[in-house]
């Protein structure tokens, strides 16, 4: 399957993070775009967008990284662009995977906040068109659902 790896990057540990996580899916046999390991001679705001956007369109799942404090925002964005792209073509798009392995996401659950404490546009989105999951091993159980 076809898959974007969606989640902050600006940190060498998020990199690597998203890094070790598409490793793992690929070995799984999907294919990854992770937007950092794209290469690009102009690093700006359209062209950066452009990319991003091309490897949205080509993709079947989005794998969104939510740890942190808040979602990321250019993570919300991606989520936000699948999600309509969900909407409108469900033949060709299979859904959104949010992953929250962060502590805090994890004990306002427990605590029994509403979808964990996610933003709840953010996880509207998420809800709507795909699954919320609390390990890598449940992305890939989720994956592994939505093979056609």
């Amino acid at each position: 399957m076809k898959l974007y790896i969606a989640g902050p990057l600006f940190t060498p540990g998020e990199r690597e993070y998203l890094d070790r996580l598409a490793e793992r899916l690929s070995a799984s046999g999907h294919e990854c775009f992770v937007p950092h390991q794209e290469q690009s001679e102009v690093l700006d705001a359209p062209t950066i967008f452009a990319l991003d956007s091309e490897g949205l369109h080509d993709a079947e799942v989005v794998v969104t990284w939510l740890d942190g404090p808040m979602v990321d925002d250019g993570t919300a964005c991606e989520i936000g662009i699948f999600s309509e792209l969900i909407r409108t073509r469900p033949d060709r798009y299979r859904g959104i995977i949010g992953l929250a392995t962060d502590w805090r996401t994890w004990r306002r659950r427990d605590r029994g906040m509403a979808d964990g404490g996610i933003n709840f546009f953010v996880g509207g989105a998420i809800l709507e068109y795909g699954r919320l999951v609390w390990s890598i091993e449940e992305v890939e159980g989720t994956l592994e659902e939505w093979m056609w």
